[in-house]
């Protein structure tokens, strides 16, 4: 029997060691598996941090980093930058985009104080430089309704001082020289853009007139001084109209005068020209042939004495009726024999 226990019993020892030895290989395997999952840990909070302590800045605007809620620095350029993770400090985005508010509708005071209802709006945009982004950020805490709002009030209380100088006819007229919306804008932009840097740090690039408005008191003044400035205007270019009439009537009348002046000294001139040059004719003709000359002078003066209606009773031997019944002087000499007998033929 005991020589049967002693081996039963090495065996249950055997076993014994062989369990010891599998345990302490599991306590070695479960020591690895525990290191692995330290390391893993601490690479994830690696990734986990250098993910938060990653920003990206988009095209168009601007990364501010605060610390402790405080600027620090800001980051212009797109694309990665550091910062330390949060909550030691944040980023804050800033668009430098170009953004629009408007005024709404106004009611203000021309100088000629005469009341008008105007709608103005604004573009503005945060300028591409640390300084203005960190003002920005400060003045409004980056947001974006905030910002509008204060700028719409900026830009009605400019309406009210900018209207103030300027006559309502030179908002509304029908001519348009008189007109001088361009300088109100102008003066408006002006005025915001100095208020909007000195404040929010942003820049006013355009401002304009949305509407402009008459209530019904400042439109019946403004339809009477314009029916009256109507009047005035036609009547100032009726009386230029009669005064041009009267000048160039006068002018007329004056070239005429001067016309008819030229006219009778050259008809003169031509008239005296005229009898010189008969007067030569007939001299020539007198010189040569004086008979010839004493018939057609007598028969000039009886074309101008007698007519259809002349009765005469004359002696035939006066002249110049002479010549009708005895021919021209000088018929009667040698070698008119002719002449004669054609005188005496009934």
């Amino acid at each position: 029997m005991s020589g049967s226990h002693f081996p039963f019993h090495h065996g249950h020892a055997g076993h014994a060691h062989a369990h010891r030895g599998h345990g302490d290989a599991q306590a070695g395997g479960g020591g690895k598996g525990f290191a692995w999952r330290v390391a893993l840990a601490l690479l994830c909070v690696v990734i986990a941090a250098v993910i938060a302590s990653v920003v990206q800045v988009h095209e168009g605007e601007a990364a501010v980093v605060t610390r402790f809620g405080e600027p620090v620095r800001v980051v212009l350029d797109p694309g990665l930058a550091w910062r330390l993770p949060a909550p030691i400090e944040a980023t804050v985005p800033v668009d430098l985009r170009l953004h629009t508010t408007s005024s709404g509708l106004q009611d203000v005071g021309t100088r000629d104080g005469l009341r008008i209802l105007v709608q103005a709006y604004v573009a503005w945009r945060v300028p591409d430089n640390a300084a203005d982004v960190s003002h920005f950020v400060r003045a409004v805490r980056n947001q974006p309704d905030e910002a509008a709002r204060q700028i719409r009030s900026l830009l009605g209380s400019a309406l009210q001082t900018i209207t103030s100088g300027f006559d309502l006819a030179t908002l509304v007229n029908t001519d348009p020289n008189q007109v001088k919306i361009g300088a109100y804008e102008d003066e408006l932009r002006r005025q915001i853009d100095a208020q909007l840097y000195a404040t929010y740090g942003v820049h006013a690039v355009q401002v304009g007139l949305e509407r402009l408005t008459l209530p019904a008191a400042t439109l019946s003044a403004t339809v009477e001084r314009m029916r009256a400035e109507r009047e005035t205007v036609a009547a100032q270019r009726t009386a230029e109209g009669r005064l041009l009439a009267a000048q160039v009537r006068s002018d007329a009348d004056r070239d005429a005068r001067i016309a008819v002046a030229d006219a009778n000294a050259k008809a003169a001139g031509i008239e005296a020209q005229s009898r010189r040059d008969a007067a030569a004719i007939y001299g020539r003709s007198y010189a040569g042939n004086p008979q010839l000359y004493t018939m057609l002078r007598s028969l000039d003066t009886l074309s101008t004495v007698v007519n259809a209606n002349t009765n005469l009773i004359l002696r035939t031997d006066a002249a110049p009726f002479r010549v009708l019944v005895q021919g021209p002087p000088g018929l009667d000499a040698p070698g008119s024999g002719a002449a004669a007998n054609a005188r005496r033929a009934p």
